[in-house]
């Protein structure tokens, strides 16, 4: 029983951070997002405007939540929970440390690319279950964007596993004790990058949630408290992209050897904190820079663009690891 308690103590410990995190990923967006277009942002709700992400809550749970007539109910209110969960279980195998993680799993980067998969449901139940045209058009145009991208991001990915020869995270960070990845693999970091942007369906690839062209995409018929599950979700992804990006190509929660790490030994968590933060800047940043692209022009830049770059990359990355005789296997 005791060893139960102490299980969820931990699930709690690591879930209240992180919400709090999104809860402030989005004044930081908005905040940002002012600055670059010579504006204030939000500044009346608490000092500088840091309690807003409270106040948006809470107009949030108490708005009444509609549910259309001829929605299938069971799938209608199952589809927000579905995204939210499969984006908080992610974090199940991220370390925070040497030795900080819910379950130091030695298949962790398989773990988490099957529960990025698994978010594809939601998407798909929110707009076949509101029975919408809009929803269902969003929901159609998000799953074919999600699953497309998905390919280019594990392909990247797999870069990373054969240099390394692990899927395991804690393996790979310590793989970047001389140097990070980020410098022998910048081409697949990019690559890597741009499919962490269509992935969460941020700017330019924010088609499915286009107002323009689809009022709100997939979650077009939902409101109030479950369209806060749907919120939740998406910006939970963008944190936990952010800290994959950074454990994969940026070394995580150490520094490189120029650096003693013995000095960051207490300090291992707020690393990987800052390394996240440059990467939840850079989300907001092209937000704020890059037009929309065309459905076609998305579609068409993965799979005639992307897709063969990353195949010749997959080829020449184990291709030079042989050739030297350095290969980890």
């Amino acid at each position: 029983m005791l060893s139960v308690l102490y299980s969820l103590l931990e699930v709690v410990i690591v879930l209240v951070p992180i919400l709090l995190s999104v809860a402030f990923m989005t004044i930081i967006e908005r905040k940002v997002l002012a600055s670059m277009q010579r504006r204030v942002g939000p500044n009346t709700v608490g000092y500088y405007g840091v309690l807003q992400p409270f106040a948006d809550a809470l107009k949030l749970v108490v708005k009444e939540t509609v549910v259309p007539q001829h929605a299938t109910r069971s799938l209608f209110f199952l589809a927000p929970v579905i995204s939210l969960v499969f984006s908080l279980l992610g974090w199940a195998v991220i370390p925070f440390g040497s030795g900080l993680a819910l379950s130091d799993f030695s298949l962790g980067i398989l773990y988490s690319l099957a529960i990025s998969s698994i978010g594809v449901y939601g998407v798909l139940f929110a707009g076949w279950s509101a029975n919408s045209k809009y929803a269902f058009l969003g929901s159609l145009r998000s799953t074919a964007q999600m699953i497309s991208y998905e390919l280019i991001l594990s392909s990247a990915v797999l870069a990373v596993i054969l240099l390394t020869g692990t899927f395991h995270y804690t393996t790979i960070i310590e793989s970047q004790q001389s140097v990070w990845f980020l410098v022998p693999l910048f081409p697949l970091f990019i690559i890597f990058f741009i499919s962490v942007l269509a992935e969460t369906n941020r700017t330019p690839f924010d088609l499915p949630e286009a107002e323009s062209e689809l009022v709100a995409g997939f979650f077009t018929e939902h409101s109030g408290m479950i369209f806060v599950f749907f919120f939740l979700a998406e910006y939970c992804s963008i944190v936990l992209m952010s800290a994959l990006t950074a454990i994969l190509f940026l070394g995580g929660y150490i520094m490189p050897e120029i650096v003693p790490n013995d000095t960051f030994i207490n300090i291992q968590s707020i690393v990987l904190a800052l390394k996240t933060c440059i990467f939840c800047f850079v989300f907001v940043w092209f937000r704020a820079t890059l037009p929309r692209l065309r459905y076609d022009q998305l579609m068409q830049f993965c799979w005639m663009g992307m897709l063969p770059v990353v195949i010749a990359l997959i080829i020449l990355v184990p291709s030079i690891l042989v050739a030297f005789d350095i290969a980890p296997y």
